[in-house]
């Protein structure tokens, strides 16, 4: 199988790897010129220090030398420059080529979230899917054991993905149901920012877990009015990954939020991370599908007035604590 890569950054370059120790023959692009050519020169991913790359896979800047005669094109870029993304690739895209959009996010004006941004550019026929679950790439280098699921409204392309990216330390379950998935990785990023809120603010692990319980509790209730499985929204693209975002060390939502709660104002806190907060990306995107789709989102809701209303996140707490009394099976 031939496989471009769109993207060489920390994730783009784990699943490179992966999809060449698989057999596949892969090509990995970035953007960045002095990027590409500084791991062809070390040979070693520069977001992943120590991380080797395979000397089979191709490395390139020029974006059409990724795409053509591909079977398989993996959408690594951030949420936020998907559609600007999508626009570059769609002269070179051809009619059965697979795209695998690997990124977690919901556009703000338009409310899409990535597959939807794909299709909107790519048009209604473009086979897309995506892969989503709880899977630092930091893990999926190191070969340790990771489970993941490929969603595609076309079970074929979903069952392609998975013959793709499977094997012993990389299991790959198939769905349909692409919003319970996209729902739930891209919200969960939101609450992993007020999860690192509360351990930046010195709260314990009663605080986390009622965090992560409600939490899934508001993703899960605006998937499902959108049109999700409830199966997917306590499965790995749910709760699975909402788990690891919201205590991983290596999770840059849970580090900005924990930033924040120490004090730092969210744009220094995203400075300090040095890597894309998708979450602070999704936050008013998923507020405005919840006044959508009239889903009540609490928690989404006093991250975005810490984000966007320089709320001290103590207040934001007290917010939530001392909402009205409700029972909690509705």
């Amino acid at each position: 199988m031939k496989v471009g890569v769109i993207g060489a950054g920390s994730w783009g370059c784990a699943l490179a790897i992966l999809l060449q120790n698989n057999g596949c023959q892969v090509s990995l692009w970035g953007h960045r010129r002095e990027q590409i050519e500084k791991m062809q020169a070390s040979g070693e991913c520069d977001k992943l220090p120590g991380v080797m790359l395979p000397k089979e896979m191709s490395l390139t800047w020029d974006l059409s030398s990724c795409l053509l005669g591909k079977d398989l094109l993996v959408l690594a870029v951030p949420s936020t420059a998907t559609r600007e993304t999508a626009e570059k690739i769609k002269p070179y895209v051809e009619k059965n080529q697979i795209l695998c959009s690997v990124s977690k996010g919901i556009e703000e004006d338009s409310l899409l979230t990535q597959c939807g941004i794909l299709e909107d550019v790519l048009g209604k026929d473009a086979k897309v899917g995506v892969l989503s679950g709880p899977s630092h790439a930091e893990e999926v280098v190191k070969g340790l054991p990771t489970v993941v699921v490929a969603g595609s409204r076309d079970i074929a392309v979903a069952e392609f993905l998975q013959n793709a990216f499977m094997n012993e330390n990389f299991r790959v379950y198939t769905s349909t149901d692409v919003t319970g998935i996209e729902i739930g990785a891209s919200l969960k990023n939101v609450i992993a920012l007020a999860a690192g809120m509360s351990d930046g603010l010195g709260y314990g692990d009663n605080t986390k877990a009622a965090l992560i319980t409600r939490g899934i509790k508001e993703i899960s209730s605006l998937a499902l009015a959108m049109g999700g499985l409830p199966q997917t929204l306590s499965g790995l693209a749910g709760t699975g990954d909402l788990i690891v975002t919201c205590s991983s060390r290596h999770s840059r939502n849970r580090k900005a939020g924990m930033l924040i709660g120490q004090g730092l104002r969210p744009k220094d806190a995203m400075d300090q991370v040095h890597m894309v907060v998708e979450g602070v990306y999704s936050a008013k995107a998923a507020l405005a599908l919840g006044k959508k789709y009239q889903v009540s989102l609490p928690i989404i809701e006093q991250v975005n007035e810490v984000l966007f209303h320089d709320v001290d996140p103590r207040l934001a707490v007290r917010s939530l604590m001392e909402r009205d009394k409700k029972s909690e099976i509705a």
